[in-house]
């Protein structure tokens, strides 16, 4: 593990190994998504426009209401969200069968396109990174991952997934 920092054993409670943890958590966040940002950049996008579109991608025809549920996020921030990734022609809404009064969500062409574009670097660089730290160190990530969720962020986390896992197939 060249270059790779980890916290001295039976100290990952000390403060400095939890700040640390904070910090790792900055970094690699922004080191991680910096491709897409330039992407989304040169589009006039943001990362909330590349949340919108992740999720979409992920479970097609989720309703508006879900996904501002989801980001936990105002339906004021929303609708300025999804007006522009629509009059852009990423994204578009349909009526509900059941109730017309909710919208649907669904990418368009160009919004798969762009979508499937970031994903493709994201997800190789994921690949990556599960390659070198191995599984141990993946399932702990996501078990790391899980518990820095509130319950109702990782029920919110759980039945996402599984959503998507089911749309995939």
């Amino acid at each position: 593990m060249d270059n790779i920092l980890l916290p001295p054993p039976a100290q990952h409670l000390e403060d400095a190994s939890v700040r640390g943890g904070l910090d790792l958590l900055v970094f690699a966040h922004k080191s991680h998504l910096q491709r897409a940002d330039d992407e989304l950049d040169r589009l006039g996008l943001g990362r909330a426009h590349h949340r919108m579109l992740y999720f979409v991608a992920r479970r097609p025809g989720m309703m508006t209401s879900e996904l501002i549920d989801m980001l936990q996020i105002t339906k004021q921030s929303a609708a300025r969200v999804l007006s522009a990734l629509t009059d852009k022609g990423y994204l578009r809404q349909a009526a509900c069968e059941h109730d017309r009064r909710r919208r649907l969500l669904y990418l368009t062409p160009g919004g798969t396109a762009l979508e499937e574009r970031i994903a493709a670097e994201l997800r190789q660089n994921m690949k990556r990174a599960y390659a070198e730290a191995g599984e141990e160190a993946v399932r702990g990530y996501w078990m790391m991952m899980q518990r820095l969720m509130t319950p109702e962020m990782r029920r919110h986390f759980q039945s996402f997934y599984e959503g998507a896992a089911r749309s995939s197939d």
